[in-house]
């Protein structure tokens, strides 16, 4: 898992604005999260394979398809932009609401969020991310597992996402519970040849078909690094 560092105050994207540029962080209630090192090219792959599906079906529906690296601020009020505590990059969203879209960054809650999983940060996206997407109002958040070939697609009810659902290449498609409308085809996105025998989720490793959400991973505030950004 990225490494997650806290300061003696709360990192805020008035500090995140002022760090190199060649570096990637996520600030997640305060707490900075090195995002290296550089996905896998699996990872990239069917990112880009569910980026292209995505585009194709939101064309000229009024909605932004957009994918990491962008910023999406997560307020917890009214605060100004550089107090916000919260700053991620999420790998693909689709937010419909133009109020929230500005030229350097979304803030406020997308639509629909999906995160592609890597070893470094399947820890986070599980947990400690999922749990702040729910927080912020995120109406649907997809878990996708490029190796195992699943989704893992958790719906708001109530301010949480509780169980997930799980699709498979087995299972033809997953349905989107925000947009209806919008189905994807798990054997092209996972590029499944038909004479590729469907692998069922318990054939990966044993993933049941729903998923009880992972206790919320907290980071060890005593763990430091020569990295600690500089404070604003």
């Amino acid at each position: 898992m990225g490494l997650a560092l806290q300061p003696e105050d709360s990192f805020t994207y008035g500090d995140y604005l002022t760090w190199p540029e060649g570096e990637r962080w996520e600030v997640i209630d305060g707490i900075a999260w090195d995002m290296s090192p550089a996905p896998s090219v699996t990872h990239q792959r069917v990112m880009g394979d569910l980026l292209v599906l995505l585009l194709a079906h939101f064309r000229d529906q009024g909605c932004e398809v957009l994918a990491a690296p962008c910023d999406i601020l997560l307020p917890e009020a009214d605060e100004a932009d550089e107090a916000v505590e919260t700053v991620v990059q999420p790998d693909l969203f689709v937010v419909c609401d133009p109020a929230k879209v500005g030229e350097r960054r979304i803030r406020g809650a997308p639509d629909l969020v999906a995160e592609i999983l890597s070893p470094s940060t399947a820890r986070k996206d599980e947990g400690i991310k999922r749990d702040r997407y729910a927080r912020a109002g995120v109406p649907e958040y997809w878990l996708v597992h490029p190796i195992d070939r699943v989704i893992l697609r958790y719906a708001l009810n109530h301010g949480t996402y509780g169980i997930s659902d799980v699709f498979g290449v087995e299972d033809g498609t997953i349905t989107s519970t925000r947009f209806p409308d919008l189905t994807i085809d798990l054997a092209a996105l996972f590029r499944v040849e038909p004479t590729e025998p469907a692998r069922s989720p318990r054939d990966a490793g044993g993933v049941a078909r729903r998923r009880e959400p992972a206790p919320t991973e907290r980071p060890d505030r005593r763990r430091k690094s020569h990295r600690l950004p500089e404070h604003g």
